[in-house]
């Protein structure tokens, strides 16, 4: 940094306040600090100034899995948010194992992180012990459990999901099969199987166990899930899936099969991804707020970290009726 004041001819205070509060440094400073910066190739030191300011100016964000577009589409916003703020986001992956998320956060802890990002609410309890004797401020997202303790930024995927189901139900059907994500681990999931049944149940239906389908996260798997469902002697007129990547599987296997949609099966995704809308036919789906979600977590932890009151916040989701669903047919 003195190097850099020297090459500027500016105070190595000047050259702090233009690395981390550019606008309170005059243009021309600016301009020939930034000049020098380029010219020497300097870096700031990460661990020096987070001794200095008791700030490491980085987020942590566990997910469940990376090599998904959904979370990818959650990442982008909340980078965005957080880096205007000057804070860098580390991003993580548990592959939906306990121990291995257990052992991320710990390392995460460990490296001095500022805040963090988890999804869902199953966590084990020493997380939070963990995060709370640290005093690092952490939000719960994807999810919304209003008696839950820990904060939230999410929606209810029981409710979601219920919503699917009641517009199946509005349009005629009452054989209707679903394929989920594994319910054990993985509390949103679980959750949406809740609500379809719940939904279907009030209403004089029931969502059978030989149609209900737990597959792990991949379209061949959803096309094998949706294969199990039709084949059986008496199939849903009505596949609900509890995930875009589910209902597409599903929709290249019913071409596979000879079926059309959704004139002889109608099929329902969640999320509403990129492909909903140009998969042919378009999905029916329920849309996520998750750019919404994004912001809103960032927020809520900017706040906390600014000694700011703050508070939880149920987004809501949306039901995007397209081209893949229909009232039976037979």
């Amino acid at each position: 940094m003195e190097d850099v004041a020297r090459a500027a001819d500016v105070s190595p205070a000047t050259v702090s306040r233009c690395i981390n509060r550019p606008e309170m440094v005059r243009e021309d400073r600016r301009l020939r600090i930034r000049a020098a910066i380029a010219e020497l190739g300097y870096v700031p030191h990460g661990a020096a100034r987070a001794l200095a300011s008791k700030r490491s100016m980085t987020i942590g964000a566990l997910f469940p899995r990376l090599n998904s577009l959904l979370f990818g589409s959650f990442i982008a916003p909340l980078q965005r948010r957080l880096h205007a703020e000057g804070y860098t986001l580390v991003v993580s992956s548990s592959d939906y194992d306990p121990t291995t998320e257990q052992q991320q956060i710990s390392s995460l802890v460990s490296n001095g992180i500022d805040g963090l990002v988890l999804i869902g609410t199953s966590h084990d309890p020493e997380v939070f012990q963990l995060l709370e004797r640290k005093a690092i401020p952490f939000v719960l997202t994807w999810a919304w459990d209003q008696d839950y303790p820990h904060p939230q930024i999410g929606f209810c995927n029981a409710s979601a999901a219920a919503a699917v189901a009641n517009y199946l139900l509005d349009i005629g059907h009452r054989r209707v099969g679903m394929i989920s994500g594994p319910a054990r681990g993985n509390d949103r999931a679980g959750a949406r199987i809740r609500g379809a049944r719940r939904a279907l149940a009030a209403r004089g239906c029931e969502l059978e166990d030989r149609n209900l389908v737990e597959s792990p996260f991949d379209i061949r798997e959803g096309s094998k899930a949706f294969a199990r469902l039709m084949r059986q002697p008496d199939p849903p007129t009505a596949v609900l899936c509890g995930s875009d990547v589910f209902a597409i599987g599903a929709l290249f296997e019913a071409r596979r099969l000879g079926l059309s949609v959704p004139e002889d099966v109608s099929v329902t995704g969640f999320d509403d991804t990129d492909l909903a809308s140009c998969i042919v036919p378009a999905l029916t789906t329920l849309r996520t707020p998750r750019s919404e979600m994004a912001e809103v977590t960032a927020a809520y932890l900017l706040d906390r970290l600014a000694g700011r009151k703050t508070g939880a916040h149920q987004l809501e989701t949306e039901l995007i009726v397209r081209e893949s669903s229909a009232p039976p047919g037979r």
